[in-house]
């Protein structure tokens, strides 16, 4: 299997543009906190220029405004997103409406409702509306999405949505929710869910609150990032708001989430050598006990700790994208899965790392550990908790051996069946 680790100079370039454009441009803005209304005004130019450079909502299909490009080349550009929260949105692959721009782009696909496009995809696309995705429920555990309570039923030519959702992102800004609902109880699950478009001022649509999390302990209703909580009583769309077929749902959640996970895991390697950067500057900085933090041995550690770790997540994050390009997704989901909560580990220990280097500084708000520490810990939660992913790590690891009733590796048995295959071998030479 050959496998070229370089980027033609023709991509890096534009990698390297990328690099400059989000520290000197987007990444100040962090210390303004601007509301979500003026922040979009402040990026419009800068998502303008980001058009004209070819890179604006490059996960797409170039038939639908996008670049076309691979995974691995994804995961390099969001390895530099990562490094700064707002960069997706400059860039036009910010969660949700990246995500949801593909799924109603696979239903179109599979449908030939060009109908959505116009009134769905096109406005995505351009910013003009913004999205939720709205799956996960209270009381029901999110790694078993079979266990969705919320309902779908056909009258006439409407579906009506009866459901209790939250952490549906954005849900409180968003324009139009895309909601997983059961719409064939009789079935199994995989196949009994579908996905439908909601406008989020329809009738019966009740937007609760934006739920307070570790990372925003103190959220402000209607703001960018937070994680609405929604009812959904009698609610009446078209049929033809309908995504993909009828009975898709859960395969149209496994294209959105599969190359969704490797950019979550490119996007923590890009936060936590941010982090990196932070324990590295400290450590040659602080001086204490008559020697450099970068002299003791444990800080040492530190750092070859997590260069190891961080150097380990990339290469397995790179190869999965690559895997993913040549093979597909499905053949990619042992290596998906690993990155996912693997990724999610080393960004938790780097930060952890930096925060100690640096003492109190680390942990108030002057510097951004603090809130990189906060957001981190839901790594290992979405996009299914860490625990669901090992087990399908296990499960298909599992598939490549047998059960044996003497280990293959048992020395005695081996000694055995050597002496029997260079019998003659041995006999000659005595």
């Amino acid at each position: 299997m050959a496998w070229d680790f370089s980027t033609e100079p023709e991509f890096e370039q534009k990698l390297e543009w990328m690099r400059q454009f989000c520290k000197e441009e987007i990444e100040p803005l962090e210390t303004l906190n601007l509301d979500y209304e003026t922040l979009v005004k402040v990026v419009k130019p800068m998502q303008q220029e980001v058009k004209k450079r070819g890179l604006f909502a490059a996960h797409l299909s170039e038939d639908l405004g996008g670049q076309g490009f691979g995974q691995l080349k994804l995961g390099l550009m969001h390895e530099i997103l990562g490094r700064c929260y707002i960069s997706p949105l400059v860039f036009g692959n910010n969660a949700p409406d990246s995500g949801n721009a593909e799924l109603i782009a696979i239903g179109i696909k599979e449908t030939g409702r060009e109908d959505q496009r116009d009134k769905w995809l096109e406005p995505l696309l351009k910013g003009e509306k913004h999205s939720g995705f709205s799956m996960t429920e209270p009381g029901v555990a999110g790694s078993d999405p079979t266990l969705i309570k919320t309902t779908a039923v056909k009258d006439g030519d409407e579906w009506v949505i009866n459901g209790h959702k939250w952490f549906t992102t954005n849900g409180s800004i968003a324009d139009f929710l895309i909601v997983m609902a059961v719409t064939n109880p009789d079935v199994h699950p995989y196949q009994g869910c579908s996905m439908i478009l909601v406008p989020a001022d329809t009738k019966g649509v009740e937007i609760i609150r934006d739920v307070p999390t570790m990372g925003e302990p103190h959220v402000v209703f209607g703001t960018f990032g937070g994680h609405s909580e929604i009812k959904y009583t009698d609610v009446r769309v078209p049929v033809e708001n309908l995504i993909g077929h009828e009975g898709q749902g859960f395969r149209l959640a496994q294209e959105r989430l599969g190359p969704g996970r490797i950019h979550h895991a490119m996007r923590w390697i890009g936060q936590a050598n941010r982090a990196f950067d932070i324990l590295c500057e400290q450590s040659l900085s602080r001086f204490m006990h008559k020697s450099y933090l970068a002299e003791k041995q444990t800080a040492q550690n530190w750092i070859a700790e997590s260069y190891a770790e961080l150097m380990a997540a990339r290469l397995m994050t790179l190869y999965a994208a690559w895997k993913m390009d040549t093979f597909g997704n499905k053949a990619s989901r042992v290596e998906i899965s690993a990155v996912k909560f693997y990724g999610a580990k080393v960004l938790y220990n780097v930060i952890d790392r930096a925060i100690q280097a640096c003492g109190a500084l680390g942990f108030s708000g002057d510097l951004p550990l603090e809130a990189m520490y906060r957001y981190a810990r839901a790594a290992r939660i979405y996009d299914g908790a860490d625990e669901v992913h090992k087990v399908t790590i296990a499960r298909q690891v599992l598939k490549n051996y047998e059960k044996k009733e003497v280990l293959s590796e048992y020395g005695p048995a081996r000694r055995k069946l050597a002496e029997e295959k260079f019998k003659d071998v041995l006999l000659n030479l005595t």
